[in-house]
């Protein structure tokens, strides 16, 4: 096993190490914007609402800081038990971090799923940022109109302790927010070993890949509805220097209904292998070597809604 190295600041007195919770309503840009500060993908993303179904953490590495961002499913109003847990797992993270990071995307107007999340944020005495996102996608005008409203969103808490626009795929002040997170942190040594991007354990990455490559082109009903287990992780036994390592990876997609099955697998099987090839190449990347990715997609009916079902489903 290699020895952990963990960074050796060159000021300690001033060396800066906490945790930024990332929040927003649903498809607010939140993982988009951990994977640009990253610098490297470790959440997955989707045009689909609640594509995070649980804390993911990436570890942003500075001279000065070390970020550990913590990526949160989109707070809403829970029509299902699942809906309800991920929400409880959100809350739960709000009262262990140093900064809390609120994602208002520029081409949405402040509405009320903003106002229910800025209410539950009213009684954190951790500092809040407002981060708008998406915000080199909308004209100037609208622009500075999103961040007037935003600003009078943050009274409902006391005041935001800043309002930064952000447009992560443009890499547009990416650095700011990084740097205005990082004044929040607490003087600290350094949390994670130098290097590590994630401590999010392999079979939960391969799992996230497999749900982001199902999710790609479906329709509204299916992303709360898909679940996915990786069931093994195991060596191909019996090859040969020349051909390389391969691991076999087996994994079961859960959906709620026989219809949604349909919708995974595709006419002949042709969604489904869509989607293992390109959860493999993925995999690949991750684990730096070649995959052969078993996927079987079952029925477990209304899963969302059913305490052990969730429970064996890891929520």
């Amino acid at each position: 096993m290699s020895e952990l190295t963990f960074a050796t600041p060159r000021d300690p007195e001033s060396y800066r190490a906490g945790f930024a919770c990332i929040v927003g309503r649903p498809n607010a840009g939140k993982s988009t914007l951990m994977n640009a500060l990253v610098g490297t993908k470790v959440a997955i993303t989707s045009g689909r609402p609640q594509t995070t179904r649980h804390t993911i953490r990436g570890i942003v590495h500075r001279e000065d800081a070390q970020l550990v961002l913590v990526d949160t499913p989109g707070l809403h109003r829970p029509r299902t038990l699942l809906g309800q847990r991920l929400n409880d797992l959100v809350e739960g993270t709000l009262a262990e971090v140093d900064v809390i990071a609120f994602c208002l995307p520029a081409d949405q107007k402040v509405g009320p799923g903003d106002e229910f999340i800025a209410r539950r944020l009213a009684g954190v005495r951790t500092p809040v940022v407002a981060l708008v996102t998406k915000a080199q996608t909308v004209p100037q005008a609208d622009l500075v109109n999103q961040l007037i409203a935003v600003e009078r969103l943050g009274e409902v808490l006391g005041g935001f302790a800043d309002i930064v626009p952000v447009s992560s795929l443009e890499e547009y002040q990416v650095d700011v927010v990084e740097q205005v997170l990082c004044s929040h942190l607490p003087v600290s040594p350094p949390l994670y070993p130098q290097g590590e991007l994630t401590d999010e354990p392999e079979q939960v990455m391969v799992a996230e890949l497999v749900r982001e490559a199902a999710l790609e082109g479906v329709r509204d009903e299916l992303p709360h509805s898909l679940a996915v287990v990786v069931e093994e992780i195991t060596e191909r036994e019996g090859r040969t220097p020349q051909q390389g390592d391969l691991l076999d990876v087996h994994v079961t997609i859960f959906v709620e209904r026989d219809s949604q099955k349909a919708i995974v697998i595709g006419k002949g099987g042709s969604r489904l292998r869509d989607v293992g090839s390109r959860a493999r190449a993925g995999i690949e990347g991750l684990l730096g070597t070649k995959v052969y990715l078993d996927l079987r997609v079952k029925v477990a009916k209304d899963w969302q809604r059913d305490p052990k079902a969730l429970t064996r489903l890891g929520f």
